[in-house]
């Protein structure tokens, strides 16, 4: 995927400004401080937002994104929230597994602590058919130990992953391509 010169403004503040880059297969980790424009990108890349100029080439069809907020339906149960994205129950349920949640199969978001609900976000975000997989700050509430055992979820992935993140512990265990947001 080619970005080039991508413009993007909320009012008078310039958030992206003659942004250019390639990502390609694998994990891009977009790193830098609030503000740089993360969250933006991946709204942009998932076509959420319109850029003022610029353009976007050899974007897929079909992304998967996870926000920062969790955006889980509240009247639906962890199984739920992901079964829905992929219409197959057993296929959830291994997402649900994968991110530790078993257990937690029949709850509402609104009885999950914060990384409980980050983990359901996740395993939503992998359950979807997608060619692209756009993460903004998708291990936000969790410790360490859990980073690690969640990480090859995303390592052994065939098709490209960018994500944001402020932690250069993440960083570390999650690898892949760093791209700093704040010295573009």
């Amino acid at each position: 995927m080619k970005i080039e010169n991508l413009c993007v403004s909320y009012g008078e503040k310039k958030v992206l400004q003659n942004f250019s880059a390639e990502f390609g297969d694998g994990i891009t980790l977009l790193t830098g401080p609030s503000g740089y424009g993360k969250t933006t990108l991946l709204h942009t890349i998932a076509g959420l937002i319109t850029p003022d100029s610029g353009k976007i080439t050899g974007s897929p069809e079909r992304i998967s994104l996870m926000f920062q907020d969790d955006r889980l339906l509240p009247w639906l149960s962890a199984l739920q929230n992901i079964e829905i994205v992929c219409d197959d129950r057993e296929k959830a349920m291994h997402y649900l597994r994968a991110v530790e949640l078993s257990a937690e199969a029949n709850s509402k978001p609104g009885s999950l602590s914060g990384g409980m609900r980050r983990r359901v976000a996740l395993a939503r975000a992998l359950a979807y058919p997608a060619e692209l997989l756009l993460l903004d700050e998708p291990f936000k509430g969790m410790d360490i130990p859990l980073i690690r055992r969640l990480a090859p979820l995303l390592q052994k992935l065939s098709i490209p992953v960018i994500l944001s993140s402020h932690s250069p512990e993440e960083q570390e265990i999650i690898g892949g391509n760093v791209f700093p947001m704040d010295q573009v």
